[in-house]
């Protein structure tokens, strides 16, 4: 879980019921489910006409990357290429078939069945190369569905105060219905801003900033894979994958 997702969530929304509290306000005068079907699903049909039915999906599938937290190592994955390029040094590239077992990352394992099936250090290169442009395409597609919704939760929520106060129009002769318009128009407004920049906007943010990490840690993989293939010096190769990680984290060799 990340935690900083349900902090976020937790605070945004406490402070808001928490300044209705303080201003007398009560909670039922928010919670109007007529306003909020008008915004949510005006907002899910603007996405749908949008965007292709399965780019939906797939951004609903990304919010494990909003909630979920997987930890990227990137020492222990450098760790991982240079035993890896001792053995081939020793033993040969193909000695590294024998190590697939160990490696839990289907990207750095296919990089790795790359290198033992005799492939290209160049071709190696360009397979992993395309497979992380190809990641992180789908998951950008994915942050625009949440990114669209955040601009159009707004302008659906405006659409619902109108309808709420032709509603106020409507009935201006029965007093008794005022209040119930009144307070769609108004709930829908708040609905639609809230959505956008408490939720849909952060999480479009959030998921283009994981794509951005997951895509950086990939790529020191293809850096250590095409340099181990090509038989680098491990201790060069050390030197370079090191350069990626903060001062205070490298070896004390690659500080030097």
């Amino acid at each position: 879980m990340d935690i900083a997702t349900l902090l976020g969530i937790v605070l945004a929304i406490g402070s808001i019921i928490g300044g209705q509290a303080l201003e007398g306000g009560h909670l039922s005068s928010i919670m109007q489910l007529t306003a909020f079907i008008i915004v949510a699903g005006g907002t899910i049909g603007a996405c749908c006409v949008q965007n292709p039915l399965s780019v939906v999906i797939k951004s609903i599938g990304s919010l494990g990357m909003v909630f979920g937290n997987t930890p990227i190592d990137t020492k222990a994955t450098i760790k991982l290429i240079l035993d890896l390029a001792t053995v081939s040094r020793k033993q040969g590239l193909l000695a590294l078939e024998g190590k697939l077992k160990d490696i839990k990352d289907p990207f750095f394992k296919k990089g790795v069945q790359l290198i033992v099936d005799g492939t290209d250090p160049k071709a190696v290169h360009e397979i992993l190369e395309i497979e992380v442009e190809h990641h992180e395409e789908a998951g950008v597609k994915a942050a625009k569905v949440w990114e669209a919704a955040g601009g159009y939760a707004p302008t659906v929520g405006i659409l619902g105060a109108v309808l709420g106060l032709i509603h106020v129009m409507e009935n201006l002769a029965d007093p008794s219905k005022l209040g119930g318009g009144i307070a769609v128009a108004f709930v829908a407004t708040v609905y639609g801003v809230g959505l956008a920049n408490l939720f849909f906007l952060p999480f479009a943010n959030k998921i283009k900033m994981k794509l951005k990490e997951e895509s950086g840690a990939r790529n020191i993989i293809i850096m250590g894979l095409v340099g181990l293939a090509q038989g680098e010096n491990p201790r060069l190769l050390q030197e370079k994958l090191e350069s990626f990680l903060p001062h205070e984290e490298r070896s004390k060799e690659a500080k030097k």
